[in-house]
């Protein structure tokens, strides 16, 4: 098994909910590949006893019954006891609770969605076997996770039959750039290391692919244009196991976002879509997922957040696998893709700042710590932007830190092949000069950038603070 990387808070979390004096139900969440079962599997070594039950895929043709089967052998399997098939979830969970009465017991549920998929006794029968068994050991903690958000928050979250019962939920996010730069040795260049991010984000799974000994460029090769390659292959399983339905129309919707952030009308005018369907349902579903980010813009004068938002393709990999993989699939099948380098991919400037634009918004506490902004000091912060109306004139900043203070810390990211010059700095200005700043408010302007800054532009003294981001790897 790969070295456990990360995740610190996670486990310092659960560890203090195993010290209560009574049973816990928690429930964690997130993307696939972020490291759910692997956070619990680390966990667990705080037990004396583990048991992990998973569901399988649904795939075509997987019924409720297959489930109950699954789960039937996986319990014979791992209590060494004679194989049974039970008929319905309430004796195989009964079999279960029996056994876990007393000592320190964890039990991991996996993909509690496929689980209970197609059958609709599953999830009254998981209450019932919580409050009738599981509880009743003080020593138990219980945990269910999943990758499909959107189920887990209607039929769990949501639902009164669980109200109370949970004592707490974990939702994963992607490493953080301190924990990313753990999977590579120290003498590897902070590029290098951007240049694999861009294609993975902060994906643990992902980042254990990599082989470290190979420049960014061979493990891209390797890992995204080879025929039956990891990333080759990834897209179809977490996309379509992870709705339980058709998803062509959210595939339809991150193509949408593919070149940068839309608000709701203009990707329903792209997709050529009635603005009063379900697109909501889906944008919210495909948000709660770990895909999309909604980032609302938000009132200077108030610091609360305004009607206005938009839609960022904020997973790294759903945007370099739909801009570069799926175009080329046919030819990475015959093995006729030749793959050169990361730079001669179309448009590559421009994704790989939509690339270094998620990770800088995923990390930016980092630029917090830099500007030197106590946690209690902002107001509000992310990516603004401004409608234009007849009075005034449309804006949009990458990032944006409103403090207690009065101030806007407008933060522009740049990434170029060479280093940023004297230009930047009217692009900025054109900015500010839009934005309906009130008075007595002031704006840092900062720049972040990748492969450095020209000696004149430092000289000019313009900017607030200049910050390196490839530093921080």
């Amino acid at each position: 098994m790969a070295r456990f990387i990360g995740r610190q808070a996670e486990l310092e979390k659960l560890i203090s909910l195993s010290q209560k004096k009574t049973a816990s139900f928690i429930l964690i969440r997130g993307r696939r590949r972020i490291g759910k079962s692997r956070l619990v599997k680390e966990f667990s070594k705080n037990y004396d006893q583990f048991y992990h039950f998973e569901g399988l895929a649904p795939e075509k043709g997987v019924t409720a019954e297959h489930q109950l089967i699954a789960f039937s052998k996986q319990l014979s399997q791992q209590f060494k006891a004679p194989k049974a098939i039970y008929s319905d979830w309430s004796d195989a969970l009964l079999a279960l609770g029996e056994r876990v009465t007393q000592g320190k017991t964890l039990i991991l549920f996996d993909e509690i969605s496929w689980m209970g998929m197609n059958c609709p006794t599953f999830l009254p029968q998981l209450k019932i076997f919580w409050d009738n068994q599981l509880k009743n050991n003080d020593q138990l903690m219980f945990i269910v996770c999943g990758s499909a958000s959107a189920w887990i928050d209607k039929n769990i979250l949501n639902s009164s039959g669980f109200v109370g019962r949970i004592s707490h939920t974990l939702t994963l996010e992607e490493l953080p750039l301190e924990d990313c730069k753990k999977f590579w040795p120290a003498p590897i260049s902070a590029y290098e290391k951007l240049k694999v991010l861009a294609v993975t984000g902060g994906i643990p799974k992902y980042l254990e692919e990599i082989n470290p000994k190979l420049p960014a460029e061979e493990n891209i090769k390797q890992l995204c244009f080879s025929k039956g390659a990891f990333l080759v292959k990834e897209f179809e399983q977490i996309f379509n196991d992870l709705f339980l339905r058709d998803s062509a129309l959210y595939q339809k919707i991150i193509e949408a976002m593919m070149d940068g952030p839309k608000d709701r009308s203009a990707l329903c005018q792209k997709l050529d879509i009635d603005p009063g369907g379900r697109i909501s349902e889906y944008l919210d579903e495909l948000e709660l997922s770990g895909f999309i980010k909604r980032d609302y813009t938000w009132s200077f004068q108030t610091g609360a957040d305004s009607k206005l938002s938009q839609y960022r393709l904020s997973d790294n990999y759903l945007r370099f696998y739909l801009k570069y993989i799926d175009k080329n699939l046919t030819k990475i099948e015959r093995n006729s893709f030749q793959f050169k380098s990361i730079a001669l991919l179309p448009e590559w400037k421009t994704i790989m700042g939509l690339q270094i634009e998620n990770l800088v918004l995923n990390n930016r506490q980092l630029i917090h710590q830099i500007l030197k902004i106590h946690p209690d000091e902002i107001t509000t912060e992310n990516p603004y932007y401004q409608r234009k109306t007849t009075r005034q004139p449309g804006c949009q900043v990458d990032y944006m830190i409103q403090t207690t203070y009065g101030t806007l810390y407008l933060c522009e990211i740049k990434f170029s092949f060479n280093t940023i010059g004297m230009d930047v700095i009217p692009e900025i200005e054109k900015k500010i000069k839009a934005l309906a700043i009130p008075k007595g408010f002031s704006c840092r302007p900062v720049l972040i950038h990748i492969n450095g800054v020209t000696e004149d532009l430092i000289a000019t003294d313009y900017f607030f603070e200049i910050i390196d981001f490839s530093s921080f790897l």
